[in-house]
């Protein structure tokens, strides 16, 4: 069980950590064309920028969680 937590964990940090890199390297990319083009609602590029850090707080909430539960387990022992 403990073995399969600290799995889950780090396979939680590494998507944690791939979700903002992608999220920052998709951030970068925003053109001078989308920045010029005003208030006419979210672009493509800020759109996917925003879904890539919404799923680097779910995966980092999800760590969390992780660490709560070996930290409960570890206690129990």
């Amino acid at each position: 069980m403990n073995t399969f937590l600290a799995l889950a964990l780090i396979a939680a940090m590494i998507a944690t950590v791939v979700a903002l890199v992608r999220g920052i390297v998709t951030f970068l990319k925003t053109t001078e064309e989308e920045l010029k083009a005003g208030p006419d609602g979210p672009t493509a590029s800020q759109t996917r920028s925003n879904k890539m850090m919404q799923f680097r707080i779910f995966f980092q909430a999800i760590a969390v969680l992780i660490v709560v539960v070996i930290l409960f387990a570890a206690g129990r022992t």
